[in-house]
């Protein structure tokens, strides 16, 4: 069997923001310190720090007053920005920039007076942070199927925004039937689809004519992580969604398979690789990696007066 690695794959910019700025606050001040939600969506990662200080939280009345916060990379709403304050929080904020984007747009669609449509998974953290953001009427919506059941108020004054997070094909589907529907309806096509979730994915779809199998290395509560076993699915691979090399199962495998290893977001490296060591076991002797741009976008730490 040969291994073919996609490139890129992994820790996106604004995951490796949230860490760091995690890490920072620990150096700064010690444990503990408190995260709201985790700070991004890997196990791994959140044990990790968790071993080093960083209490993960899922509602702020569990932390003390005055004490050093974080928000995750996936935003949250105005109503826990106003409850931090009224603890005396000191609140970093480790949203990702591309998020932050999508809460700027659906605010200013707000205040033009139109209806807010979120093409998103409900549910899902960055989802629920920019519903949180948006002062008037919001939905949101997850397929092209539900477009006709929503229940507006002005079908003439509607726009939608997206989470960064989703496939590339789906969404393209959604935002053609909101605009077969609601042909006055404003939104920003794909634009907001982050660019680490198109460059995983399309990849994927580069590496689909020379694989047999994917294997996507990624947490299950990872939005971006199971898209990319969709799209692998997409192209008739047998595709499959593991969180670390304990999870591989050698029936998935014959000789002479060319398989294909990419993985999220928010999947360190290092797992990637523990993946690499334990194919060898079941018969992988080659492994190269495919030509590809190594990405070169960074952001620098949220600018706070905690940091």
């Amino acid at each position: 069997m040969e291994l073919i690695l996609a490139r890129p794959r992994g820790f996106c910019a604004g995951v490796v923001r949230a860490i760091k700025t995690v890490e920072r606050a620990l150096q700064l001040y010690g444990p503990p310190v408190y995260v709201l939600h985790e700070i991004v969506h890997n196990r791994h990662v959140v044990g990790d720090l968790r071993d080093r200080g960083a209490h993960f939280v899922e509602d702020l009345g569990e932390v003390p007053l005055g004490c050093v916060t974080i928000f995750s990379a996936h935003g949250v709403a105005t109503t826990v920005v106003r409850q931090a304050k009224r603890q005396s929080l000191r609140v970093i904020d480790a949203t990702c920039p591309l998020v932050t984007k999508v809460h700027l747009q659906a605010q200013r669609y707000s205040r033009q007076g139109m209806e807010v449509i979120i093409i998103g998974h409900p549910g899902h953290p960055e989802v629920e942070g920019t519903r949180g953001r948006i002062n008037g009427p919001v939905h949101v919506l997850s397929g092209a199927e539900e477009v006709e059941t929503l229940d507006l108020r002005c079908p003439e004054k509607l726009a939608y925004v997206t989470q960064t997070t989703l496939s590339l094909d789906d969404t393209r589907q959604v935002i053609h039937k909101l605009k077969q529907c609601f042909p006055s309806i404003s939104g920003p096509d794909l634009q907001d689809i982050c660019y680490a979730t198109q460059s995983r994915q399309n990849t994927v779809r580069s590496l689909a004519s020379d694989i047999d199998l994917l294997i996507v290395v990624g947490a299950r509560n990872s939005s971006n992580s199971n898209r990319l076993r969709e799209v692998g699915g997409h192209h008739g691979l047998p595709s499959y969604l593991i969180e670390d090399a304990g999870e591989i199962n050698p029936v998935w495998f014959n000789e002479g398979l060319n398989i294909g290893i990419t993985a999220g977001a928010s999947t360190p490296e290092i797992l990637v690789q523990e993946v690499v060591r334990r194919m060898h076991d079941f018969g992988a002797s080659r492994v190269r990696e495919m030509d590809g741009q190594q990405e070169t976008i960074r952001f620098s730490l949220p600018n706070s007066p905690y940091l």
